[in-house]
């Protein structure tokens, strides 16, 4: 198994220089990952130094909370895809999630899957540390049902990320055609293997380069 090809190698950092995002994407063309998971502001300058690679862009929307309006998400998402997007992880409504408006959450989600048919990779940021077992099945089967192709457990910037019991929970929620990504505090090969056995089929960390040289990262995300 080449675990490089499942690791969306990330910098997300409010802080993260231009410097660093063309270090990151040095180190993916290196390594092979299977994307460089950017800030919106940085989709154009990963999308130009990744040209003629295999090496996808993707961005966030409406991260790290989730709470802007649908047409923001929207928005940010053709924006994204216009400027050398491939893919692109939203955070869902979480607060309507809790209110159990659920017709809402999955209307937010589909603006998103909506925006990015047929140009680019939809993930769903369901945010896993702050959801019961219940709301993150829910949670899941919203996402399913408006059309996202993977469900993923964390932004890295919540109290908490990526657990094997979460990635256990939302892979028998999901079935066995979309898409699993476990993220936040994967740190090390052995973190990566657990994630992959529970059913984990992408890993969205900043520490990739340690992580496929067999080294434990102290990074947060």
């Amino acid at each position: 198994m080449n675990i490089a090809k499942m690791i969306d190698h990330t910098l997300l950092k409010a802080e993260a220089t231009k410097e660093q995002i063309v270090t990151l994407c040095e180190e993916a063309k290196q390594y092979t990952f299977a994307s460089v998971c950017v800030n919106p502001t940085w989709v154009k300058v990963a999308s130009e130094l990744l040209d003629g690679t295999e090496v996808k862009v993707c961005t966030v929307i409406g991260f790290p909370l989730g709470a802007t309006t649908s047409a923001t998400k929207a928005f940010e998402t053709e924006d994204a895809i216009k400027n050398g997007a491939t893919e692109v992880d939203m955070v869902i409504n979480i607060g309507a999630l809790k209110d159990k408006n659920y017709d809402l959450v999955k209307e937010d989600i589909k603006a998103v899957v909506n925006a990015a048919k047929g140009k680019a990779l939809s993930k769903v940021i369901i945010e896993t540390s702050l959801l019961t077992n219940e709301e993150k099945e829910i949670a899941c089967k919203l996402a399913v049902e408006a059309g996202a192709d993977f469900v993923k457990t964390s932004t890295g910037f919540s109290t908490g990320g990526a657990t094997v019991e979460d990635i256990a929970l939302m892979r028998k929620t999901v079935g066995p055609s979309v898409g699993v990504k476990a993220s936040g505090g994967v740190r090390s090969s052995e973190d990566t293997a657990k994630m992959i056995e529970a059913g984990a089929t992408r890993i969205g960390a900043s520490s990739g380069v340690a992580i496929v040289n067999g080294l434990t990262s102290t990074s947060d995300y």
